[in-house]
This record gives structure tokens, C-alpha cells and sequence, in this order.
């Protein structure tokens, strides 16, 4: 009887019966089977780590493969420490410089009488195809991170409009441990495709040495066999992220295998659990993803004694580099020419930003995120603004404008009363009077600055008891200071002064000029 293949039937009435408590002499005589093919099933069943729940929901073919290790083997103690053995070498093998043959050698160290090298090797490759029949790549921890979309989309509901909207599915697993992300994103766009590979580091904790996605033009532009030409935005993340993306090459399927597997296996416990409950946002239906996304991450793996979470903790988490502190933001871009007052427009919000006064005229590239925007001239950044999503605003910095426009930038009150108390009390005394004396404070701008220069001329003192003498007069402007220190103040001045109250900025360099274009 063991060496004929068993009904499929039958195998799961052996596999019932021990997980209820059976022994194995009961199992045998109750379903006339030899003692030993009863302990080859059960023990195959041990060694593959399933349950009966995992059984029962097998169909006969996947059964079979699982339970054909042979023609008429019965699987000798030997083999079973060696079955036993393998889920800790196949994790050993993902880490840098492990190979089959330092295995081999620490298992022979522990069993002197196992089996030789190329036996080992064969028992190995088969218990891989078991267990696993589409992992056929050595993945090294930390090393690539596969990302694809499901071919089926998932649905949510929009309330206001009763319209269904079509959701991409999208899934993200890490080599080694095959710890897995899902999420649901509105589109296969770049700017979706990047946020979404975005999370998934995210929630990863840390960068894998690679990315591998598929060939969707958010990922690659054009595809080639030997140089792929990689989406900009999508190269910017990698730069950001300081990893590399090695796309999978076209009509290769094995090359994405494990994510392709992934996705499979989350249309059974994902998909399935979503497609007849009604979502009215992406985010109510990303947390009920997320729900069962961890239940699945959690699920002990076929045929090993631990799940793809505890996998990861003990053996990948560590291998990834560290996250920057800052999220990837998008850059768009967009070209412009500096106007004559020093500022470009960025069109996209019709706002204006300054650049150095050297580039009028100039004809400048943009790179502008959602918070900042950076002006380039011939590839050199020569200005970096904050960016301001109110119209029609002007933000300048004023290390960009020429000496004298920089000069007339910063008037204000405040820093010409500073400037006139810091000659001496009286002098700011009359400043303060004669910006009050205005209906704008800007009107006596050009009046103040030309009595304050007055000091590098006559000398401090002298425009000190000129400003005593025009208090007196409470006259208030300019044309008296100059008066006062020309020594041709008299009554009739002051009188004419009094009636005609006029200001005469002719002074130090500003005659003529309009410093408010």
C-alpha cells in the first residue's frame, strides 16, 4: 500500500484525523492504510508547517505536489532532521556571504552521518519547490523592494455624486522576508505611483539597496534591454531615498515573480474580503487594506515556522538604511525671463520671485515644489524662495536687489528716528516731527535722509544745534535744516516758510531719481 499513491481523499482524512487526536495505529486501522504510509503523510504534513484549515482549502492538483516528495519514499528520520533544518538555512541564505556550502558544512558538523553535498543540494532545490514552487531567487536582506499593481481594481463610492469610481491596487513586498505593503491609490499616475512607493519605505522603515517596478510609463519612459530610461520624478525619489531603481526587464515575468506571487495571494485575503463592501473614501477603504494587510503579515509562512513580520524584525529591518528625516516632494517645472525689477513670474500661481540683480533680462528654469521654489541659470540655483500660494504676491529677498535699491527697500519710521536719536536726542526729536508733520509716513522719507547725511558734511554738532533752532521755529522740513546751516534763516524766511512748506529731496546723490519703480 505505501507504494501506491494515495486518493487525495484520503490523505486529508489521515491529516483530520491526526489534528483531532488520532494515533496513528487508530488512523491505520481505520482507513486500512499501512502504519508507514501514515507516518509518511503525517510527517510530511509536520514538516510543511500546514494546518488543516490550509489543507482543506488546497485543491486536490496543489495537494499533490505538495505530498509527492517521491516515488514510494518514506521519509526517514534523517530526512525529516533535514527537512527540519531547511526554513533556518533558507533564512541564513539571505544574508551577504552566506552561501549553500557554509550551510552544508555546519549541517555536517551537526549530523556527521547526513548526506553529501550534491544530495543536500538536490533535498533542498525540492523542498523549495514544495513549499514554495514560485520563490526560485536567493534574496538578500535589505536588498530590492518589488512593486507592482494588481490587474484587478478595487472600488469607492462617492456620495455626493452616487458615481463609482475605479481604485488602483497597489503592493509592495521586500525580497528576503517577503514582508508585504498594499494600499489603494486613485490613479497609476507618477505623482500616485511615487507617494505610493513613498509609503511603502514608510511603512518599511527604511530603503532597500533597489527598487524594482514593473515597466508602467510612471516608473519607466522607455524600456530597453540594456538601459532603461527611468521617469525623472520617479529617479528624484531615488536620489532622495539615496537607493537605485533597476526595472524589470520587459515580457520577463520571473524578474517580478515575487510580487506577482504577492499579488495573488492578496486577492485571496485582501481582495476577496473588499470587492462586495461599499467604500465611500481612499482612506476608509486603506484602513480596512491596512486591517487585513497585517493579518496577512502575521500568517506563518508554508511549510516555516514563523510569519513574513517575524522574518522581518529578526532578519531585514536592521539590513535597510535609515530613512531621511524629510518626505520626497514632487518637482515640476517651468521657464520664465527675468523682468526689470529683478523678479520671475511662476506662472502655475501667478506669484513673483526675485532673483540677483546680474540676471535681468535672463532666461531662467524653475524647479518648484509644493513649498519651495528654485531658480536656475544655466544649470547653477541662484535663488531659493518659500512658495507663497496667494496671487499676484512679490517675494523678494533683499540680498538680490543692486546696493542702492537695497538701500530704499529697508526705509521705514522706525529706522530713521533710530538712525537721527542715535546722532543725538534733538535730531531724532525733529525727525519723529517731521514724519508726523505728514500725511504718509513715506512722504518724509527723502526729507530725513537728506537732514541725516547732513552729519558726514557740517558735523555732528552743527546739525545738532540746527535741529535745536528749527524746533523752535517748529518748522518741519528739509529746505530749514539747509537754511539754518547756510546761515540765511531770518523772519521773512520764516515766515515764508510757515505759508509754503515744501520739500526739496536734492540731496546726497537721490536728485532726479524715482526709487519707487
Amino acid at each position: 500500500m505505501a507504494n501506491n499513491k494515495l486518493d487525495m481523499n484520503k490523505i486529508r482524512k489521515v491529516i483530520k484525523l491526526h489534528c483531532n487526536g488520532k494515533s496513528k495505529l487508530f488512523i491505520s486501522k481505520y482507513l486500512s492504510l499501512s502504519r508507514n504510509t501514515v507516518k509518511k503523510y503525517i510527517s510530511l504534513f509536520e514538516v510543511l508547517g500546514l494546518s488543516l484549515e490550509s489543507v482543506n482549502k488546497k485543491t486536490d492538483t496543489e495537494l499533490d505536489e505538495l505530498f509527492s516528495p517521491g516515488p514510494a519514499e518514506v521519509l526517514s528520520s534523517r530526512i525529516e532532521d533535514l527537512y527540519a533544518y531547511f526554513p533556518q538555512m533558507e533564512r541564513e541564505l539571505k544574508k551577504t556571504g552566506i552561501t549553500i556550502q557554509i550551510m552544508w558544512e555546519r549541517y555536517i558538523a551537526l549530523n556527521p552521518d547526513g548526506l553529501r553535498i550534491t544530495q543536500f543540494r538536490n533535498r533542498y532545490r525540492d523542498w523549495g519547490n514544495k513549499v514554495n514552487p514560485v520563490m526560485h531567487m536567493n534574496h538578500k536582506a535589505g536588498d530590492k523592494m518589488y512593486v507592482d499593481y494588481a490587474g484587478k481594481t478595487l472600488s469607492i463610492l462617492d456620495k455626493s455624486t452616487s458615481e463609482i469610481r475605479e481604485v488602483q491596487f497597489f503592493v509592495a513586498i521586500l525580497g528576503a522576508s517577503q514582508y508585504t505593503y498594499a494600499e489603494a491609490s486613485m490613479s497609476q499616475q507618477k505623482e500616485d505611483f511615487v507617494a505610493s512607493v513613498e509609503n511603502a519605505m514608510r511603512f518599511f522603515e527604511g530603503t532597500p539597496a533597489a527598487i524594482v517596478p514593473d515597466n508602467l510609463k510612471s516608473a519607466v519612459i522607455r524600456t530597453s534591454r540594456f538601459e532603461p530610461t527611468i521617469n525623472e520624478t520617479l529617479a528624484d525619489l531615488a536620489e532622495h531615498y539615496e537607493t537605485t531603481i533597476l526595472p524589470a526587464r520587459a515580457y520577463r515575468p520571473r524578474d517580478k515573480s515575487l510580487v506577482e506571487g504577492a499579488v495573488k495571494i492578496l486577492y485571496r485575503r485582501i481582495y476577496a474580503n473588499l470587492k462586495d463592501t461599499k467604500y465611500f473614501s481612499i482612506d476608509e477603504l486603506n484602513q480596512e487594506i491596512w486591517t487585513l494587510l497585517d493579518a496577512h503579515n502575521n500568517k506563518k509562512l508554508t511549510g516555516r515556522p514563523y510569519s513574513r513580520f517575524e522574518l522581518f524584525i529578526e532578519d531585514e529591518r536592521h539590513e535597510l538604511q535609515p530613512l531621511p528625516l524629510e518626505r520626497f516632494e514632487i518637482k515640476y517645472q517651468s521657464l520664465a525671463t527675468v523682468m526689470q525689477n529683478g523678479h520671475v513670474q511662476l506662472s502655475q500661481d501667478k506669484n513673483y520671485y526675485s532673483v540677483p540683480y546680474q540676471y535681468l533680462k535672463k532666461k531662467v528654469k524653475l524647479l518648484y515644489t509644493n513649498s519651495t521654489v528654485e531658480i536656475y541659470f544655466k544649470y547653477n540655483r541662484i535663488a531659493t524662495h518659500i512658495r507663497n500660494p496667494k496671487p499676484y504676491i512679490y517675494s523678494t529677498n533683499p540680498e538680490h536687489l543692486a546696493s542702492t535699491h537695497q538701500f530704499v527697500s529697508q526705509w521705514n519710521a522706525l529706522r530713521f528716528i533710530d538712525w537721527a536719536n542715535s546722532i543725538d536726542p534733538a535730531v531724532g526729536e525733529y525727525i519723529m516731527q517731521i514724519i508726523e508733520s505728514r500725511n504718509h509716513p513715506e512722504q518724509a522719507y527723502k526729507s530725513c535722509l537728506g537732514i541725516l547725511s547732513f552729519e558726514k558734511k557740517v558735523g555732528t554738532e552743527r546739525l545738532v544745534n540746527a535741529c535745536k533752532r528749527a524746533l523752535d521755529f517748529k518748522i518741519y522740513n528739509f529746505k530749514t535744516i539747509q537754511n539754518i546751516l547756510d546761515n540765511s534763516l531770518d523772519k521773512i524766511s520764516i515766515e515764508h516758510e510757515m505759508e509754503q512748506e515744501q520739500d526739496l529731496p536734492e540731496h546726497n546723490n537721490i536728485r532726479g531719481k524715482n526709487y519707487y519703480n
